[in-house]
């Protein structure tokens, strides 16, 4: 667990649940070895390996962004879905265990 600014907390864990992403229909990752990352204000989310999302269907996005708590995350675009994944390669100690583990807006899990 890591602790910022006024109470802010985040957790990573790994997850207990099965974790999976469509989109248009197709199975973009598929994975019982996600990590859940719990945020003070922000829905879980959850970060999966790359070796169980289909990344050879992503195109990198020229999309940077900065989280003071995680630190700077990439994304990568779908044709039809602009920066639908983000990961961090170089992320705050705190938050190490999703290094190069990709997120998605949406997920399924069971």
């Amino acid at each position: 667990m890591t602790k910022g600014l006024k109470g802010h907390v985040i957790t990573v864990e790994p997850s207990e649940r099965h974790v999976r992403v469509v989109h248009g229909g197709q199975v973009l990752a598929e994975s019982d070895g996600a990590l859940v990352l719990r945020e003070t204000g922000c829905p879980d989310r959850y970060y999966i390996p790359p070796r169980d999302v289909r990344v050879d269907l992503l195109t990198p996005s020229g999309t940077h962004t900065h989280c003071p708590f995680k630190g700077d995350a990439s994304y990568w675009s779908l044709p039809d879905a602009p920066d639908l994944v983000w990961a961090y390669p170089d992320p705050k100690p705190e938050v190490a265990q999703i290094k190069d583990h990709l997120c998605f807006y949406e997920v399924e899990v069971s």
